[in-house]
């Protein structure tokens, strides 16, 4: 597992976000205080507060590289 921090403070940059990372078959988790939801789940996405960074889990054990390309237009 790859935890890194995300930005998606625009309805755009969400819709993409879900876009992308629906084409791996692994497991990702947002975490935001004390709350963690499933990453690709756009109503999930939008019940967070989206005005502060947002921890991604990624639960990958190969490809990793591939996915991170995918993720850096939202990584901080």
């Amino acid at each position: 597992m790859k935890t890194v921090q995300i930005s998606l403070n625009s309805i755009d940059k969400v819709k993409s976000f879900v876009n992308d990372i629906n084409k791996f078959d692994y497991d990702f988790d947002l975490v935001s205080g004390r709350y963690v939801i499933d990453a690709k789940s756009i109503m999930g996405i939008f019940s967070l507060d989206l005005s502060k960074p947002i921890d991604l889990n990624i639960h990958a054990e190969e490809n990793m590289d591939a996915v991170l390309d995918v993720l850096k237009p939202y990584m901080i």
